[in-house]
């Protein structure tokens, strides 16, 4: 199952899709999450999202995902996954203990984002689907349907994969097309496994305005310090403005309001430029430590400095990282336990697939504008503000500000890169 080229056009764009065949790096919590279910379960998904992060990092230059979208999809197969599945499941994708509690935690979730939408101020989206084999010998159970549409709000449409796979995989691309208003065309860009009995589908589409847009006139280009090569030139947007701002010995974070302050970007950059430098902190990512970095933030005048950039990232398969994480039985035909979807043990996924698209510019990921401030002799003398130049590979996050949900999470090593 392979997908084709995006086109670039959406602030952030998310595709994944899991295709369920039947054949004819872990460290502990180190804080205790919020109780309630959204927070406590966007705490759970934010320690995967570091987990899934350092099975990606070694992956060359820029990168970019969703592990907001993975953990969904890989929801509604968890909904239906019993025994030593269900259980390596859970471990790897760091779900609460309960399953009424991971399923609760992300109906909780969804409407605290329908309600970010509703105010205007971004454009978020997210939508569940699944494809099941039309008329199927053993078709997919009424609890778990029902446990499905209740907690991921999914769409249901039957498919005949066995006879008319071209139509089947058409109209997935084309729901998948309408809920990204269009920005993701034909993601599955070849052909099913003829054995492919479900296909579940989450997207997401994200779109913001900086809270502070930044000035066009302001865009330089300018020297960005890329490993191991000799410094490219790439348009450096820039401006003084408030923001949450702070700094310890080998890194700054500032964190980039989109406009209504419920969702921003948390961007972390290391003081040194070496590639050395980038490792130091990604090893030490975890929901605490980027809580930790956001307690030595304070509101300050700062100047700022960012590149524009575009990422295209995948699609690529995630079957690997996740087995990394210790979800093995899922993807083995013997082993897999998927019996709550149908009531059988014929079920096992055969890849999870996912392309992310992020497109940072003056009026949509940032903002910043230069002031000087003189003063007279005699009167208070203020200091110059910090600046924050991102003129070097740094890592970035997009997030829900209430819960601390990670929509996005991603690296910049090279802004001219695609």
């Amino acid at each position: 199952m392979k997908t084709i080229p995006l086109p670039a056009h959406a602030i952030g764009v998310i595709g994944a899709v899991i295709a369920m065949t039947s054949p004819a790096s872990q460290t502990a919590f180190a804080a205790h999450p919020p109780a309630a279910p959204e927070n406590t379960l966007a705490y759970a998904n934010n320690a995967f999202a570091c987990d899934l992060y350092a099975q990606l990092k070694d992956t060359k230059g820029n990168l970019f995902f969703s592990p907001f979208s993975v953990s969904s999809a890989l929801a509604m197969a968890y909904a239906g996954a019993k025994g030593d599945t269900a259980a390596q499941m859970r471990k790897a994708m760091r779900f609460p203990k309960t399953p009424e509690n991971v399923h609760e935690g992300f109906a909780a979730l969804l409407k605290h984002f329908d309600d970010v939408q509703r105010d205007g101020s971004v454009q978020l989206s997210i939508a569940n689907s699944l494809w099941p084999q039309k008329n199927a010998k053993a078709p997919l159970l009424e609890n778990y349907l029902a446990l499905v549409k209740q907690n991921y709000g999914v769409e249901i449409t039957p498919v005949d994969y066995a006879r008319a796979e071209p139509e089947a995989r058409a109209m997935i691309n084309r729901w998948v097309a309408e809920k990204t208003r269009d920005k993701i065309q034909n993601i599955i860009g070849s052909p099913l496994n003829p054995a492919t009995r479900l296909v579940l589908a989450n997207a997401v589409y994200f779109k913001g305005i900086w809270e502070n847009k930044f000035s066009p006139e302001s865009t330089q280009a300018k020297p960005f310090f890329i490993w191991n090569a000799p410094p490219i030139q790439s348009p450096l947007m820039s401006q003084t403005n408030h923001y949450l701002y702070g700094a310890q010995a080998d890194a700054q974070f500032i964190e980039l309001p989109y406009q209504g302050r419920d969702i921003s970007m948390f961007v972390i950059l290391p003081s040194g430029k070496t590639e050395a430098d980038m490792t130091r902190l990604e090893k030490q990512l975890s929901p605490l430590q980027i809580e930790l970095w956001r307690g030595k933030m304070e509101t300050r005048k700062v100047l700022v400095c960012f590149p524009k950039f575009k990422i295209t990232w995948g699609a690529n398969s995630l079957v690997k990282p996740l087995k990394k994480l210790g979800m093995l039985d899922a993807f083995v035909f013997e082993k897999a336990n998927f019996s709550g979807m149908n009531g059988n043990r014929d079920f096992f996924i055969d890849d999870i697939l996912q392309k992310a698209f992020v497109d940072v510019k003056e009026e949509g990921t940032e903002a910043a504008a230069a002031t000087v401030v003189i003063t007279a002799a005699g009167s208070r003398i203020e200091p110059p503000p910090p600046v924050f130049r991102a003129d070097h590979p740094f890592l970035f996050l997009i997030r829900d500000n209430a819960t601390g949900s990670i929509l996005f999470m991603g690296r910049v090593v090279n802004p001219a890169a695609r």
